[in-house]
């Protein structure tokens, strides 16, 4: 079984923008038959398009790396 996760991760972790990102990520979406049903079956359940579910999750993943830095910032002062 994928973990579309893990692959979302490690993608945007060696990419650190959005549309290099989304650009690697689209390289293998359409050879792997597998990884396309399962990236579709995960955009309808949380009702994105095909064209912007991953984007979407880059953005997610940004927010949540920058909520982190905010932390440690507000307790360092």
């Amino acid at each position: 079984m994928i973990d579309l996760f893990e692959i979302f991760d490690s993608i945007i972790s060696q990419s650190r923008s959005v549309d290099v990102a989304e650009s690697e990520f689209r390289k293998p979406l359409y050879e792997d038959e597998e990884l396309l049903s399962a990236y579709k079956e995960w955009c309808e359940e949380c009702g994105y398009t095909e064209k912007k579910g991953f984007i979407e999750y880059c953005h997610q993943y940004y927010d949540a790396e920058e909520s982190k830095w905010d932390i440690l910032n507000n307790d360092y002062e």
